[in-house]
């Protein structure tokens, strides 16, 4: 588990389906994002992929909860989800953040990337992360920005153009911590 100021990230659990349900079905989210509204099945499928991440890579997303209200707002975290983008971009961690809307625009997702990257950071997994962006989605840009995310190319996700982005690992002493 890691804490911030106003958040609280920590590992996906079993209950929270729902609540991955309701985020992902989230109006905001698929104006960003794309896509049609999940099933209660892909919410799912989504927590299983989680933790295997965990599992398998000792590294993966973490629900995001508002310490003041105690609610889940939302994802943030590095995944490898092989998307196919291409050797530049698959096995790299890719970086991922998604809120819900009534989160949009209080620093919630600033606060929670820049804790999210600086955990995995001293890690030490890769010296470089990845992270894809639709060319539309602004708020995300800027985000990738201000976390040191620079723009190396474009591709293309499931019939969606994106670009991609790259952030080089600062020089940390390795250590390994259990979120």
């Amino acid at each position: 588990m890691i804490d911030t100021e106003r958040l609280i990230l920590r590992k996906h659990t079993v209950a929270d389906t729902d609540l991955v349900f309701q985020l992902a079905s989230d109006p905001a989210v698929l104006q960003s994002i794309g896509g049609l509204p999940p099933s209660r099945e892909d919410a799912w499928h989504r927590l299983l992929r989680y933790a295997g991440h965990w599992s398998l890579l000792g590294f993966g997303m973490f629900a995001v909860v508002e310490r003041a209200t105690n609610q889940f707002i939302g994802e943030v975290g590095l995944a490898d989800f092989q998307r196919g983008l291409g050797t530049d971009f698959d096995g790299e961690p890719e970086a991922a953040w998604v809120f819900t809307g009534r989160s949009h625009g209080k620093g919630f997702a600033l606060e929670a990337m820049t804790a999210a990257l600086d955990w995995f950071d001293r890690q030490a997994v890769s010296s470089r992360s990845v992270c894809m962006i639709e060319p539309r989605n602004t708020a995300s840009v800027r985000l990738a920005e201000k976390l040191g995310f620079t723009c190396y190319g474009q591709g293309c996700y499931r019939q969606h153009d994106v670009n991609k982005y790259e952030r080089k690992r600062p020089d940390h002493q390795p250590r390994t911590e259990t979120p």
